[in-house]
């Protein structure tokens, strides 16, 4: 989908009383040219955990939401929108919003353009669309910041759910793809960390080759073992939606399809979520994603930045927002570590239909936050950047 213009309406610069100009906090959105995740046969299967939408409907959402707290503190927020087709692009695209004034950058772009964007300026970035756990660890860097759940995140929230559920026997499916495969190391590293047992991992193909039909049918994948729950890992989302109800043994799925773990569901119930999932929809005419939540909290990260105002250079900004506090209507006040910039938050455990749980799951314990229970935590870290 192209989104080729200013958000004009969200951007326009509110007047003091007495006639001077409001501060303005000019940041750019970066999202990729013809983006294959919102191809309309994506969009309309709704997998679990895939967005269905671009990033700038949730922004716009959280801009709007914003406006009276901008108001009342005499700011504003101007947000523009650049399209990439290339990596390259995405880092031109970043060069140019600098040069223009722009003090921060949003990016829902894959993992190497993310990272091209945030070594090509000097600007705080927020990564609102990429999991990939190697921006939080390896690659990470001083100035980006993440507002998506992790890959491990999500897998430790659902091994919690294992282990509270006493399904101890773990049969793991996963496909072939690169991606596939470095989710599925994830996923057994948060079965590792909590105790769970492997009873065998499996990998399935979707063929039309008769030949590998038996690749692609869930009832022999899962059949001749005995475990208390399948895990799928499957990216691309089609073979998932296929598992639950489809083993030989009549047990739960959990992982890309049955239950899954994601930062939002439009189900969820507490804390003031019905209501901002209601303006979501209102405004857009689809159910609010995960995606979207993301991209609404950084829309929320924003008015908060724009209403502070840090004074100095880039690095003042990105200071700024590394403290930055934010209300996610979650239950509890949502913050970035420190050591990988990534947002701590409850996870949502979803059906589809409806939220059945929250991670960290009750009576877990930590030394210092509950949260760090999920993902990497300060002293696995790998990542080297000064914050």
């Amino acid at each position: 989908m192209r989104l080729r213009h200013t958000l004009a309406g969200l951007c326009m610069l509110a007047l003091l009383p007495g006639g001077a100009q409001a501060a303005v906090l000019k940041a750019t959105l970066i999202v990729p040219q013809d983006d294959s995740r919102l191809e309309r046969s994506r969009a309309e299967r709704a997998y679990l955990g895939h967005p269905t939408g671009p990033a700038a409907n949730g922004l716009a959402v959280a801009l709007e939401e914003g406006q009276f707290e901008l108001d009342a503190a005499g700011s504003s927020v101007a947000l523009s929108n650049a399209e990439a087709a290339t990596l390259e692009a995405a880092r031109a695209a970043a060069v140019a919003a600098e040069k223009a004034g722009a003090a921060v950058l949003l990016t829902d772009l894959p993992e190497a353009w993310t990272l091209a964007v945030a070594d090509a300026v000097k600007l705080p970035v927020l990564n609102i669309g990429n999991a990939a756990d190697s921006l939080r660890q390896q690659d990470c860097r001083a100035r980006l910041f993440h507002l998506p759940p992790s890959e491990r995140m999500r897998a430790d929230a659902l091994a919690q759910l294992l282990v509270s559920r006493k399904w101890s026997k773990v049969l793991l499916l996963a496909g072939p793809s690169p991606a596939d495969q470095q989710r599925a190391a994830t996923a057994q590293a948060s079965l590792r960390r909590y105790g769970l047992q492997v009873v065998a991992t499996k990998a399935f193909k979707l063929s039309a080759d008769p030949r590998e039909r038996a690749l692609a049918n869930p009832v022999l994948l899962t059949g001749g073992q005995t475990y208390d729950v399948v895990w799928v890992v499957d990216s691309d989302g089609e073979f998932a939606r296929l598992v639950p109800y489809g083993t030989s043994l009549p047990r739960p799925v959990v992982g890309d399809a049955g239950l899954v773990a994601l930062g939002w569901h439009a189900q969820f119930e507490r804390f003031g979520a019905p209501q901002v999932a209601r303006r979501f929809a209102k405004a857009h005419k689809r159910p609010m994603t995960a995606h979207d939540w993301s991209a609404w909290l950084a829309g929320k990260m924003l008015v908060a930045l724009a209403t502070t105002q840090p004074k100095g250079p880039n690095a003042a900004w990105a200071q700024a927002l590394a403290k930055t506090t934010v209300d996610g209507s979650k239950g509890t006040t949502l913050s970035l570590r420190p050591w990988d910039g990534q947002l701590r938050q409850p996870l949502l455990l979803t059906d589809g239909q409806g939220v059945v749980a929250q991670a960290p799951v009750e009576g877990l314990l930590h030394p210092r936050n509950v949260l760090d229970t999920l993902g990497v935590d300060e002293p696995e870290k790998l990542c080297k950047a000064p914050r």
